[in-house]
Parts: structure tokens; C-alpha cells; sequence
């Protein structure tokens, strides 16, 4: 590990904690994580709303930025989705015959 530079490990606890703290959601899920431009980007799903039934939940991503060393830099909400819709990776596309 290069001096500074926190593991994978604390970059995501360190982003939970923020979730927690700053945006007052309880994290569900850490959905990536990555270094960009000397950065930690990492993209945490949270429960927005619970609903009856669950399928009705509001889920929210958040981008949380952190520093190498782990200080926070900044976050952003992303979307919003019911639970029950349908995720496609990006680079995946539909194609309709006939």
C-alpha cells in the first residue's frame, strides 16, 4: 500500500459513515468503488423510504468522494428507484427482432 493511501476496506466504511452522518440514510449496499484522478469514488445504495410491500422501497445512490488518505470531499445523489425496477449495467443494450 502506498503511504497515504487507504485500503478498499476503510475507503467503503469510511463512505458508510459519511452516508450515516451527513445524508441521515442507512446504508444498503456499497455499489462500486474506484480511484479516479486521485480520488476514491464510491457509489453507496441507501433506503430512501420503506414501503408495504418492500418491492415499493425507495432506493437512492449516492456519490461519495473521498480523498486518498480518507477525508471526505463531497457527495451526490445520483437517482432514486423503486426496488422492484429493473437495473442494466450501462454498457448493456436491448436489441428487439421481429
Amino acid at each position: 500500500m502506498v503511504e497515504g493511501k487507504l485500503s478498499v476496506d476503510k475507503i467503503t466504511d469510511l463512505a458508510m459513515l459519511a452516508v450515516k452522518r451527513y445524508i441521515a440514510k442507512e446504508p444498503e449496499t456499497i455499489i462500486s468503488v474506484g480511484e479516479t484522478d486521485g480520488e476514491w469514488r464510491v457509489i453507496v445504495e441507501v433506503l430512501e423510504r420503506k414501503a408495504v410491500p418492500n418491492t415499493q422501497d425507495l432506493l437512492g445512490r449516492y456519490d461519495v468522494k473521498l480523498s486518498m488518505d480518507g477525508v471526505l470531499l463531497g457527495w451526490s445523489q445520483r437517482m432514486v428507484r423503486k426496488r422492484a425496477d429493473r437495473m442494466m449495467p450501462a454498457d448493456e443494450e436491448w436489441v428487439i427482432t421481429g
